[in-house]
């Protein structure tokens, strides 16, 4: 969904199926600080909490929606409290630590499955290039350079490099321009769709 915090609801939707199938699956959703300010979200958060609902909920809060500053946009910043509200733990994984969040993330996830309803995760992160393409948009004056400076030492793909021989950071890098060229090149020698297929999947009256 390209609407800001509207896979949110699709997921709870999912993992109410899930535990009305009794499957032991988990769900899991990704969304920014900014979905956080969509009356849906508090919304969702209240159903999964009070359904006890097989849901992880994962905020990447990169402090910015757009170049609004998340300190211009909401009272309460703590989003681990604001769920924590409606019922459900809550964590915070601080610098973004890839480490700490692999932790919590399994922990969440066997807590979920055995049946200890809803999680939430804050993941503190950063984005470098501006909000949509790859470009940098330092110079709009929203955000410092000191600022983007901090995060840079933070960066968590730098630090696994960083664990790596020369040559295995080499061969993966290798690997993975090779699969997206390669996903290119399906597209874009693949045929559109014909138009009979254009209501499948789709719900319609």
């Amino acid at each position: 969904s390209a609407i800001v915090g509207t896979s949110i609801p699709q997921a709870v939707g999912y993992a109410f199926a899930t535990q009305y199938t009794k499957s032991d699956q988990a769900v899991v959703t990704f969304f920014g600080d900014g979905a956080t300010e969509e009356g849906v979200y508090h919304e969702s958060l209240n159903f999964a909490a009070l359904k006890k609902l097989p849901m992880l909920f994962v905020c990447e809060n990169n402090l910015y929606a757009i170049h609004s500053h998340l300190r211009d946009r909401v009272a309460n910043a703590d989003f681990c409290a604001r769920a924590r509200s409606y019922g459900m733990s809550a964590e915070r994984v601080a610098g973004g630590d890839i480490f700490a969040l692999l932790a919590a993330t399994d922990a969440a996830l066997a807590k979920i499955r055995a049946g200890g309803g809803p999680h939430f995760i804050e993941i503190e992160t950063y984005r470098f290039s501006r909000h949509v393409g790859p470009g940098d948009d330092a110079a709009v004056g929203y955000r410092t350079d000191a600022e983007i400076e901090l995060w840079r030492k933070r960066d968590q793909v730098t630090r696994l490099a960083a664990m790596l021989t020369p040559q295995r950071r080499t061969q993966i890098e290798a690997e993975v321009e090779s699969e997206v060229a390669a996903a290119f090149d399906f597209a874009e020698a693949s045929e559109f769709p014909p138009d009979s297929q254009l209501l499948e999947l789709v719900y319609h009256d």
